[in-house]
């Protein structure tokens, strides 16, 4: 028998536990051990669980208790996780844990930690919920040199776009029916600013390439300031407005950014729809392959959590070689430099005076319209170019018209 506790009790630890007592046999027959869950930490109670009894508000229950060799963490964010894992995997416990926030900000100390106690720290969960994206890159794609990731990575966002784009919602509303459905919380900044998408970007990236990858290093924008107007220019180009995670080799450094993107409709990442999530690898001899699924949600993530329990159940006396080292952000290499061809909305008196100043400006743009313009929008794609370079000809351009929205034209 293996003793395990899970550490937090709310949405995807409560549906860990729930699997667990589920599938009890079926899953002890694919590990050739019965999971036991000896203790559950949580400050609430739940006097109705099926397990009630083996509740605790005590920490120190589960890191001085020898006989619990996996811990569960699913508590989200820094604190006290961080803490609570880190003693975990100093006494020689393995962790399971579907926090991004903690694997992006502490994924490479711990990973350390979990080498030398000769544990293992899996997290599976923390990027996609239910979709399988970190086996597949550490274990089925490893004789390939990953070229380059480009993603959906966070469902609320992709909901509140698509429906802006399909039923002509505006963003505070989509954004209100994300919440009202449970897709969004009560502060939704980390999904709509950007936040959650960035850190699973970098744990991507910090995987794929061997340096730890901080989110402080990588330039992130929301989706708070796309409007309706910037989603049916994206229909009028042949695309649509969608939040994407890039990353990217570019010699022996990354290019890595998260930002709203116009992607061609030749591009799947363009139809994915609602809350799910997919993602797109390539890499030099495989060619791209996409991973889709649900990216959210208590059983998805909750399945993903209990098949890295599973995992270290079965490699219970060796650790799974995932590693990377330690970064100071300079493997990331600043965005300014990042080159895409970029999509701009303004608004002129004279919109063809202003067309032709982009044209002289900027270089050939090709000029898009929308059914139902306004008489003074004027809205252009330009050439490719850095992002410093066209910051400096959107502020010259700026003398002549007024500048509304600027958006990347993603490269995947």
């Amino acid at each position: 028998m293996i003793q395990i506790a899970v550490m937090g009790h709310g949405v995807v630890g409560s549906g860990v536990t729930e699997i667990l007592l589920n599938h009890t046999e079926s899953i002890a027959k694919k590990v050739k051990e019965e999971i036991y869950i000896k203790k559950v930490l949580d400050l609430r109670e739940f006097p109705d669980s099926p397990i009630a009894d083996r509740f605790t508000k005590d920490f120190n229950e589960i890191v001085s208790d020898d006989e619990i060799s996996v811990v569960v963490e699913v508590m989200g964010g820094l604190k006290p996780a961080y803490d609570f894992v880190k003693q975990c995997l100093e006494s020689g416990k393995s962790v399971v844990t579907s926090n991004k926030e903690l694997v992006a900000a502490k994924g490479a100390e711990l990973l350390a930690i979990a080498e030398e106690k000769n544990v293992n720290f899996l997290f599976e969960a923390s990027v996609g919920g239910a979709i399988p994206i970190i086996r597949p890159l550490h274990q089925c794609l490893a004789a390939n040199d990953i070229e380059k990731i480009n993603g959906i990575l966070n469902g609320t966002t992709n909901f509140i776009l698509n429906k802006m784009i399909n039923d002509n919602m505006s963003f505070e509303d989509a954004l209100k029916l994300a919440q009202d459905k449970g897709y969004a919380e009560r502060n939704p900044a980390a999904d709509i600013e950007g936040h959650d998408a960035c850190r699973k970007i970098c744990i991507l990236a910090s995987l794929v390439y061997g340096t730890h990858v901080y989110p402080e290093s990588v330039h992130t924008e929301g989706i708070t300031k796309v409007s309706l107007k910037d989603v049916e220019y994206a229909r009028a180009w042949g695309g649509a407005v969608k939040l994407i995670a890039s990353a990217r080799k570019n010699g022996d450094k990354q290019e890595i950014i998260t930002a709203p993107m116009f992607v061609s409709s030749d591009c799947q990442l363009s139809n994915v729809d609602g809350v799910y999530n997919e993602l797109l690898v390539r890499g030099d001899s495989s060619g791209t392959i996409g991973f889709y699924g649900r990216g959210a949600g208590k059983l998805p993530t909750a399945s993903a959590v209990v098949a890295d329990v599973m995992d270290c159940v079965l490699h219970k006396d060796e650790r799974r070689n995932i590693m990377w080292k330690d970064g100071s952000g300079e493997n990331v290499l600043p965005y300014e430099g990042y080159v895409n061809a970029m999509y701009v909305l303004a608004e002129a008196d004279d919109t063809d005076a202003a067309l032709a100043k982009a044209n002289e400006i900027f270089g050939e743009c090709e000029k898009i319209t929308r059914p139902g313009a306004d008489a003074r929008e004027a809205a252009f794609i330009t050439g490719e170019l850095s992002y410093s370079d066209f910051t400096a000809k959107c502020a010259e351009f700026a003398k002549y018209a007024e500048v509304q929205s600027t958006i990347r034209i993603a490269k995947i």
